[in-house]
């Protein structure tokens, strides 16, 4: 029995392990900067969004859904300017839960549809309501924002 017991024990340490070194190196392309300070990082290609401090992932990976065909998601650097909980958008009438504007009118934001269906974004950076709630705990406004690469299909 103490065999079996190992082999549980050694499979559950197994595992964890994998799941520690894939959350621990989203950047595997290495393409979001490293810095001293928090950056959210937004992998347009993998459609994934993580935040580091240096080498380290604070946050993240989560999957999210940007821009589609003629709005893509600017990408380069760009500065968390404003937040606001309960935003409603004006322009596509539309709610914007846990908004924090990076670009323009290009926020992250919670919705409440499949982040994996539909051609994409108006260029916001969607996430799943659980995830844009973490994440609008944990930055704050002046913290740096990293988008590269090109949503598929557009």
């Amino acid at each position: 029995m103490a065999g079996r017991g190992a082999t549980v024990l050694l499979t559950v340490a197994t595992a964890l392990s994998s799941a520690t070194t894939v959350a621990a190196a989203p950047d595997a392309p290495r393409k979001c900067p490293v810095r001293a300070y928090r950056v959210a990082c937004v992998d347009l290609t993998r459609q994934l969004t993580w935040v580091q401090k240096g080498e380290n992932v604070v946050y993240g990976p989560v999957p999210v859904r940007t821009g589609g065909p003629g709005y893509r998601t600017r990408t380069g650097w760009h500065k968390i300017f404003w937040k606001h909980r309960n935003h409603w958008s004006t322009l596509y009438d539309t709610p914007m839960p846990y908004s924090q504007f990076f670009s323009g009118g290009q926020a992250f934001h919670a919705v409440d549809d499949d982040i994996t269906s539909g051609e994409g974004s108006y260029g916001c950076v969607n996430m799943r309501p659980a995830d844009a709630r973490a994440l609008w705990g944990f930055l704050k406004e002046g913290d740096r924002v990293y988008v590269w690469g090109r949503k598929p299909g557009t």
